[in-house]
């Protein structure tokens, strides 16, 4: 219908700059429509005389002089001759590159034929032979790479993975020479690069080179479950208990339940049933499983199969998690014997994942030293060295005041927070907090709360302690797996034997669990926060030792909670060498970044050492090889690796200064081919339509492609000529003068206007 009215395509108007062919100016033509309206309206005061007179409102008269005035203003534009100035392509001196999907997603049948076949009937149907008349045409297949091909029989959807944005920067730089008018991808859109990064559409844009994106595929599958993310810890304590954050996509399943695994070695680790809710919605659900012994751990994790899926092939990925073996240290310092003491260390006795080394003051002057590695350690008291404290991964403060502490000791403890990115955990008592000095004290830009200035804020009063909403999904509170038990079960702790009013939460502080004194309203009980490169905690209590002996001997509750706020504490205190991958799971591709982060003893950035990576990867492949320093990031260094085979890698990073070794890491990744073009097999038709419309191009359906070769026609890359569209001729500009003509008579048959 557009063509139709206005006899050009859409992009010609788009494209195309609108000019007046006339020889005379144009102010000639403005003075001659502002002439013309004032002499219509001149002519016209009788007709509004009369009309008052007969009744008949002035506007309505107004709006014949405006109808008038508009059909003049067109007869005179049109006697300037109005035309559209546009660029289009010279015939045969251009070259159009078809690129065609040839991964895997591409075998998909939608309506009985595989979107592949579809596309190359559409080819080789006509659309191939239009464009060849025009253009030059090169034809290539993508997968992970753009690579030419002779004909369009040769494209058989064997491809392993789709990267588009790669594949269309490669055809820009290899066609650098070539007058490249326009690029016609027919695709499904599934990128398993992670999208079309912002340096492919800048080399495009630059060389004004639009991208005519044909889409394939259904939209949205009718019955499908999808695993989109699953997020775990990189790195986990032995025998400690880790979250996997599932997210789920589905579509025809709302209200069904369906099953949650993650899996080791086939082995079921842990299992979780949840209720699917909206389609189309990203729906995000926990589940714990035990990190068991020390080492590397490729675990598949998913859901299982509904039964009439489309698609069951991504309903399960894979994530690697490195169990360590090392015992990590906390140092608890507490100021006097009490309870909470005895029943924190018993909790943690026999614990693998964490050695607690505690200090007690028995007296003033005399500290009960537990758990030490040697007979020295803590001889003095609270360390007052960088290489003393930092030697530990998290700190414990009971009951002591500030002024135990000196000044050095006070700014060294925020070091260990902000630059060693330790743990502080920070309890509640009779010389804690704000009773014990601190709320005037340079530790408290570490708490996650601003404490009351003024003493008598703990209680010897009994509170109970129920969770708050973000403590529902915390590793730190989930005494049992259920979420809404684990709720349940919080409510029915036995009360504590005191609490302590800790002030008001920080912006960015999570508060995971409340306390109700009784008739004095909810406060925060366990709040945390993040600080520097650390983490810090406070827990308003120091009686929680009666969730020990209120309860049968058998109950775990307390041990559980002492863990595992013990681990979090310590789970992501870095070492002085800390290395991480850019993508642990290399999902049919090969390349991925290595990063290693390098402290000396006082955890300050080391950009003098030599760092070595060996990667041990299946048989055989691998190699030793040299991080160079990041120009940017002192302390940084990192370097690309290609993983040529598929399977599970080991590298082991060495930071050396001269013939001293600064420290060492390990890390884990692992590639899997054949898993990517399983995931998001419907037509990712956004994508495409922004694809096309930054390029400059056109989203099409298969259906239209008869339209294709004259769009590409009026492209501004390649050799162009500058040509002249006549407007005054066009059917719309017709029936607009029949339109205003035809308006103004019935409008004033109607009102009676003469």
């Amino acid at each position: 219908m557009f063509e139709f009215l206005f006899r050009y395509p859409r992009s010609v108007f788009a494209k195309g700059e609108f000019v007046l062919l006339g020889t005379w100016p144009k102010w000639v033509l403005i003075l001659l429509i502002l002439a013309g309206a004032a002499v219509l309206g001149w002519l016209m005061r009788d007709r509004l005389r009369r009309a008052a007179a007969a009744g008949v409102a002035g506007w309505r008269t107004a709006v014949i002089w405006a109808l008038q005035s508009t059909l003049l203003a067109v007869i005179l534009i049109l006697l300037w001759q109005p035309a559209i100035l546009v660029s289009t392509l010279k015939p045969q001196q251009n070259v159009v590159a078809v690129v065609v999907d040839n991964s895997l997603s591409m075998n998909q049948a939608d309506d009985g034929q595989p979107r592949l076949e579809k596309a190359k009937s559409l080819l080789q149907g006509g659309v191939l032979t239009d464009l060849q008349k025009r253009f030059q045409t090169r034809v290539y297949r993508l997968g992970d790479i753009a690579e030419r091909i002779p004909k369009v029989d040769t494209l058989t959807a064997q491809s392993s993975s789709t990267h588009i944005g790669d594949g269309l920067k490669q055809i820009v730089f290899e066609s650098a020479g070539l007058p490249l008018g326009a690029v016609v991808l027919l695709t499904d859109g599934a990128d398993n690069a992670g999208g079309i990064d912002y340096s492919a559409i800048s080399e495009l844009r630059n060389r004004s080179i639009p991208v005519h994106t044909v889409g394939f595929g259904r939209e949205r599958l009718a019955k499908d479950l999808e695993i989109a993310d699953v997020q775990v810890p990189a790195r986990a304590l032995q025998d400690s208990r880790i979250a996997a954050q599932i997210t789920l996509r589905q579509t025809g399943y709302s209200g069904r339940r369906v099953r949650l695994t993650v899996k080791d070695a086939g082995k079921v680790l842990s299992s979780r049933e949840v209720t699917l809710g909206k389609e189309d919605n990203l729906q995000t659900e926990t589940v714990l499983f035990q990190a068991g012994k020390p080492g590397a751990r490729a675990l598949t994790i998913g859901a299982e199969s509904l039964g009439d899926e489309e698609n069951t092939k991504n309903n399960s990925t894979a994530r690697m998690v490195n169990v360590e073996a090392g015992k990590p240290r906390v140092l608890y310092f507490e100021g006097e014997p009490r309870w909470e003491y005895k029943f924190i260390r018993r909790a943690l006795e026999d614990d693998k994942a964490v050695q607690l080394v505690s200090m007690l003051r028995t007296t003033q002057n005399k500290i009960y030293r537990q758990g030490i590695g040697e007979a020295k350690e803590l001889e003095e008291g609270f360390p007052s060295k960088v290489e003393e404290l930092f030697g530990y991964q998290a700190l414990v403060i009971g009951s002591v005041e500030l002024g135990t502490f000196t000044v050095a000791q006070q700014e060294l403890i925020k070091e260990f927070v902000d630059r060693r990115g330790g743990g502080l955990l920070m309890l509640g008592g009779r010389a804690a907090l704000s009773d014990g000095g601190y709320a005037r004290s340079p530790l408290v830009d570490l708490l996650p709360v601003t404490l009351p200035d003024r003493k008598g804020t703990f209680h010897r009063d009994p509170a109970t302690v129920s969770l708050a909403p973000a403590g529902f999904d915390s590793l730190i509170c989930r005494l049992i797996e259920d979420p809404a038990q684990n709720i349940e079960r919080w409510k029915k702790l036995p009360y504590l034997a005191d609490y302590q009013e800790i002030g008001t939460p920080k912006p960015g502080a999570a508060v995971l669990a409340q306390l109700n004194p009784g008739g004095r309203g909810e406060m925060p009980f366990l709040v945390t926060q993040n600080y520097g490169r650390g983490r810090s905690a406070v827990l308003a209590t120091g009686g929680t030792w009666r969730w020990q002996m209120s309860q049968p001997l058998e109950d775990m509750t307390h041990e559980v909670f002492w863990q595992q706020l013990m681990r979090w504490l310590v789970t992501d205190t870095p070492g002085q060498v800390i290395s991480s991958v850019s993508k642990p799971t290399l999902l049919d591709e090969a390349k991925t970044k290595i990063s290693v982060e390098v402290r000396d003893k006082s955890y300050l950035p080391a950009s003098d050492v030599a760092v070595e990576a060996h990667v041990m990867g299946p048989q055989g492949s691998g190699g030793t090889f040299a991080m160079l320093p990041d120009p940017v990031t002192p302390g940084l260094y990192t370097a690309e690796f290609t993983a040529d085979r598929s399977g599970q890698y080991l590298t082991e990073i060495t930071a050396r200064r001269a013939n001293e070794e600064v420290g060492r890491d390990v890390l884990t990744f692992q590639r899997q081919d054949g898993v990517a073009e399983n995931f998001h097999i419907n037509q990712n038709r956004d994508l495409l339509e922004k694809l096309a419309q930054q390029t400059g191009g056109r989203y099409w359906k298969p259906g239209d492609l008869r339209k294709l070769p004259e769009e590409i026609s009026y492209s501004e890359a390649g050799i162009s000529v500058r040509e002249t569209r006549d407007l005054w001729n066009l059917p719309a500009v017709f029936l607009l003068l029949v339109g205003l003509r035809g308006a103004e008579w019935l409008l004033r048959r109607k009102w009676g206007v003469v």
